[in-house]
Parts: structure tokens; C-alpha cells; sequence
């Protein structure tokens, strides 16, 4: 059988956004993933939905932000965060944050524990040593890994992962330790699929840091060539990360149709998230709808209107 193909012009269609946070505690990870989710829902509107491994804490900014909890315990697997993420989705988000990531990995049940339970299992079952099944004893865990990535790049929702960092040191034998810098407690999986990835210093506040010490920390870090306008330019250089910067991703995920009219749309949906009441809100939503908007551009305007008057707290624009 002969296959066919079909060529046409690219055309960059709705994608959904993949933003990972890295650092050690008290950088601002929780706090810059909800400024940016925020933004986020801004352009998609739906829900922002926490899957809170961290015993609760990002209920701390209960206050500052609009959002649905799920406490998440032990195990932490792959599928267990999958299932997690499966549920949020059905609750109506469109933007989940999962804090953290990194339990994933090295947390009870995650996917260190579960190489060495295999590696326990093999050793009994085939009567060998350790060192024999080491490399072999990887497969379920890591093909567990890969169905909770797949799933998250096929889902159409968008998610914004935090991650523990800690400094690294590389030892090779006759040499001195080479310091590596902040890395993230993930498989390296993750990394390579990110759209964007962010590097919190310690003490940074929200601040991400684009130019590391240390060989490591300089692979860990994503910025595409797309954003570097946006986050290296004067307005957001050397700023935390905001819900300004979650709304503009947002908007270069939504694809070529948001395009149209570029500038116009972006001055509408800065237009919505920037009303300070309910009445100013009724006002632009009126002057808006007004225009000739496209279908794909009508959708996130009234999705952008229905968020921001949630955020104000009144009815209907």
C-alpha cells in the first residue's frame, strides 16, 4: 500500500503550555506559578487547579489568588499523578499547577522507590546480584514516567510545574568536584519537554535567572527564542515573574488566529484584565463585542471577560 501525504502552508494552531519553575525553598516557586496561571486564565478562562504535594502550603495564597485545591499524599508515582491531574481536568481547570514535581521523583513512591523495589523484585526472582539488574530494573519506572509526559502533552490544558532545585557537584576520580550549580529533583525527561523553563536563585523572589553559574544549571534552563522579547525586554527584565507575563504566553499559545489583528487583540485582553470594576468591565466587554473578531478571538475574549469579572467578584459583563 502506497501512503500519502498532504502538504499546506504552517499555520501555528492552539498549543498548551508546559512551564517549569526551579528552585530551592523560599525562591518564590508557589507564588510565581499562581501570578502566572492567573495570567493564563486571563486568555483560556476555566479554572486553575493546585495539585498540592506540599502538605497544604499552597493554600497560603488562598487570600491572593483565585484557584482549586487537591491535596495530593503519598504514593507519589507517575500514574498517581496522573490520576491527580486527571481529576483536577474533570473539576473544569484549563490551567493546573502541580507543586511539586519533584516528589515524582525522589518522594515516597516515586520513581526512586520504584527502582528499587524492581531491582528487589529481579534480584529474588532471577537469584542475581544487584549490579546485574540495576540498568534493567529502570523500565517500569521509566515507562511510567513517559505515560504521565505523553499524557501531559496530548491533554489540552495548560500546566505550570514546580520543582525542588539543589546544588550539584560532578566527582570524577583524579579530578576536584565541579560545581554544577542549581538543578531541578527531576528525571531529565522533563526537562526536553518544557516550553519554558525558569531558574529561581535563592532569595530571588520570583525572579528568574537566565544566565547561571555552573555548566548544569545552563542546560536546565529554556528560553525560547518566541520569548526572549517578552522576558528580556525592558519591561519584564529583571522582574518577577506576573500575571502580565502569564497573559502573553498565553496568547502565543492560542496560536496564528489570535494573531490576527495582533495588536488590536492584545490591547482587548489588556483592556479586560485591566478593569477596575464590574462597570468599567460591562464597558469594555460591550465596546468589544462590538468588533469583527474571529471565532478562535471572540472565544478567548469572553473567556478572558469571564475571568476577570471573577476575579472582581461581580456579575456578569
Amino acid at each position: 500500500m502506497t501512503r500519502t501525504f498532504e502538504t499546506k502552508p504552517a499555520v501555528r494552531s492552539q498549543v498548551p503550555l508546559l512551564i517549569s519553575l526551579v528552585s530551592p525553598s523560599g525562591a518564590g516557586k508557589t507564588y510565581s506559578a499562581l501570578r502566572l496561571a492567573t495570567g493564563i486564565q486571563r486568555v483560556v478562562g476555566g479554572d486553575i487547579s493546585v495539585l498540592d504535594t506540599e502538605a497544604r502550603r499552597a493554600l497560603h495564597y488562598a487570600d491572593r489568588f483565585k484557584f482549586h485545591h487537591t491535596e495530593f499524599a503519598a504514593p507519589f508515582g507517575p500514574l498517581d499523578y496522573l490520576a491527580g491531574i486527571e481529576h483536577c481536568i474533570k473539576q473544569g481547570a484549563k490551567t493546573v499547577v502541580i507543586d511539586s514535581a519533584s516528589h515524582e521523583h525522589e518522594g515516597p513512591g516515586g520513581v526512586l522507590e520504584m527502582h528499587e523495589r524492581e531491582i528487589e523484585r529481579m534480584v529474588k526472582e532471577w537469584s542475581t546480584t544487584r549490579e546485574k539488574v540495576q540498568l534493567g530494573a529502570w523500565a517500569k519506572p521509566k515507562q511510567e514516567r513517559r505515560r504521565l509526559i505523553n499524557a501531559l502533552l496530548q491533554i489540552p490544558c495548560n500546566f505550570i510545574l514546580c520543582f525542588r532545585a539543589k546544588e550539584k557537584l560532578k566527582i570524577e576520580k583524579g579530578k576536584d568536584p565541579q560545581e554544577l550549580g542549581w538543578m531541578p529533583i527531576a528525571g531529565d525527561e522533563w526537562i526536553y519537554e518544557m516550553t519554558l523553563q525558569c531558574l529561581l536563585m535563592p532569595g530571588a523572589q520570583g525572579i528568574p535567572n537566565w544566565t547561571p553559574e555552573g555548566d548544569g544549571a545552563k542546560k536546565i534552563v529554556k528560553l525560547p527564542e518566541q520569548f526572549k522579547a517578552l522576558l528580556l525586554g525592558e519591561k519584564h527584565a529583571g522582574k518577577p515573574l506576573s500575571e502580565d507575563i502569564g497573559q502573553a504566553l498565553a496568547l502565543w499559545a492560542a496560536g496564528d488566529a489570535a494573531a490576527v489583528s495582533g495588536a488590536d487583540f492584545a490591547l482587548a485582553i489588556e483592556a479586560v484584565s485591566g478593569a477596575e470594576s464590574t462597570d468599567a468591565l460591562k464597558k469594555v466587554a460591550a465596546g468589544l463585542r462590538a468588533k469583527a473578531w474571529d471565532d478562535a478571538q471572540k472565544a478567548q475574549i469572553a473567556a478572558a471577560i469571564d475571568a476577570r469579572k471573577a476575579e472582581l467578584g461581580g456579575k456578569a459583563a
